[in-house]
């Protein structure tokens, strides 16, 4: 194992000058990719300014405890033109003007202030902040999507309202629900490239573009994510990205990767695996592992019988486990993870679907110790030292990290170029459907589709 954590340490060159200017507490512009394309940061002064704790900043945010304001109010001529223009040229945003009964609109302005002006403009400024902070995807069409969109609390539909009809600001108000991750910005690019003719890959745009508004608007300062149907995993500060790594995903059907934003709350290293019931009793390992305790020793297994009968098998660390070196602790109820994985050839697949779910990473340990270092849970030769050890260790993460799991089948890869990707699980139909379909009111804003529980089986892609 001593050899492999040697190697880790020449090849990750990226991690190596990280750490050197954490240890130093130097300014990390190193860290970001030598890219000269890429426009610098103002410099940081410290670590905690380079990596600061998550703190929700938005440009507007209600009081929580106060009562909404109504979602009816009073409109000037010029601020219901102000809202007219907006709707006219919300295409750009890859939404559909006509969502937003721009004639009634301009019928009511036509006959000057009046109650009936106040109830079209107001309703219209609402569906427009409600489709551009939460998605104009209706739920049922966003599958197996579990995030949880913090947006609709911290940007009040009502303060928003109120702000924009006292201010006379109405782009700028909407203008602040528009997600800030540069990917888009790129989108929104490509959509105003695009010819109207190419209908297919318009669409393919808008519903990318939409799919970043069921996420929230602001993913914070440093956090993990992936985009399933690219096979890869970033690790990313200020949305620059420190390092990248392929992965391994769940097979189509019932074992699909699901779409999750959470947080890493730690680093296992030389992780134990917990044998599901559908191999201890469903393949006959428990009874094997107890009628052959050689073999069990040189598989690293270990068995207990209760008085009941039942077996229980684990597998403890070593360089065959079925989770490899390293797993993020990441606690959610469709028990999915990243970790790392004996099988190491198998990231040489260009179709890396192949898991029962859990995400399987490339260079495992350069991204745990990674980890453990920017969540000060130890430094680099404590990590290290931690790694070697062949014993199970939890490395606590103290900095908040959130993991976004994602499904993009257009987006920016991690050379930079915006590109497409296989449609692995078939998710994309029905959000293309409903950019078709009239605009639903009323959405719900959590799913209600099944929970799939996947017994994690990292046997089922061909580790030892």
């Amino acid at each position: 194992m001593r050899s492999s954590v040697g190697k880790w340490m020449v090849s990750a060159a990226a991690v190596s000058v990280a750490c050197t200017a954490w240890a130093q507490e130097a300014q990390p512009e190193s860290l970001l990719p030598e890219d000269d394309t890429i426009e610098a940061q103002a410099d940081p002064e410290s670590f905690d300014e380079a990596f600061p704790k998550m703190v929700s900043d938005p440009l507007v945010q209600g009081n929580l405890d106060a009562e909404p304001a109504p979602l009816v109010v009073p409109w000037s001529v010029a601020n219901a033109e102000a809202l007219l223009q907006v709707i006219e040229g919300i295409g750009a945003e890859g939404l559909n003007p006509s969502d937003y009964d721009g004639q009634a609109l301009s019928t009511a302005i036509a006959s000057g202030p009046s109650s009936e002006l106040d109830e079209i403009a107001s309703k219209n400024f609402v569906w427009l902040v409600e489709d551009l902070r939460d998605g104009r995807t209706p739920m049922d069409a966003r599958k197996q999507w579990f995030v949880v969109d913090p947006d609709r609390d911290r940007f009040r539909t009502s303060d928003l309202l109120a702000k924009a009809v006292e201010s006379g600001d109405i782009a700028g108000t909407l203008e602040q629900l528009h997600p800030t991750h540069p990917d888009y910005g790129h989108l929104k690019e490509a959509l105003a490239e695009t010819p109207e003719s190419d209908t297919r890959t318009r669409k393919l745009i808008r519903a990318n573009m939409d799919r970043w508004r069921w996420l929230a608007r602001d993913l914070g300062k440093q956090y993990l994510i992936t985009n399933v149907p690219e096979y890869q995993l970033r690790l990313t500060v200020n949305d620059k990205i420190i390092s990248t790594y392929r992965t391994i995903v769940g097979k189509p059907g019932r074992t699909a990767t699901p779409q999750l934003a959470e947080k890493v709350e730690g680093v296992v290293f030389n992780p134990t695996w917990t044998v599901p019931q559908s191999i201890v009793k469903g393949e006959g390992l428990g009874a094997k592992v107890l009628n052959n305790p050689a073999w069990a020793r040189r598989a690293g297994y270990k068995a207990t019988k209760g008085a009941n009968g039942w077996i229980s098998v684990v597998q403890q660390p070593g360089p065959g486990n079925s989770l490899g070196q390293m797993k993020l602790e990441m606690p959610n109820r469709h028990a999915i993870f990243f970790h790392d994985t004996p099988s190491r050839h198998l990231f040489n697949n260009d179709d890396r679907a192949l898991s029962h779910g859990c995400i399987r990473t490339e260079r495992a340990l350069e991204l745990a110790i990674t980890m453990a270092i920017l969540g000060k849970g130890a430094s680099k030769e404590e990590a290290v030292e931690i790694a070697t050890s062949g014993e199970y260790t939890l490395v606590p993460i103290e900095r908040e990290m959130p993991a976004y799991i994602t499904y993009f089948t257009m987006a920016t890869d991690i050379n930079g170029e915006l590109s497409t990707f296989k449609d692995i699980y078939d998710r994309d139909a029905p959000v293309l459907a409903s950019l078709d379909a009239p605009r639903v009111n009323n959405r719900a804003q959590e799913t209600d589709e099944e929970v799939i529980v996947i017994e994690n089986d990292p046997r089922a892609i061909g580790a030892d």
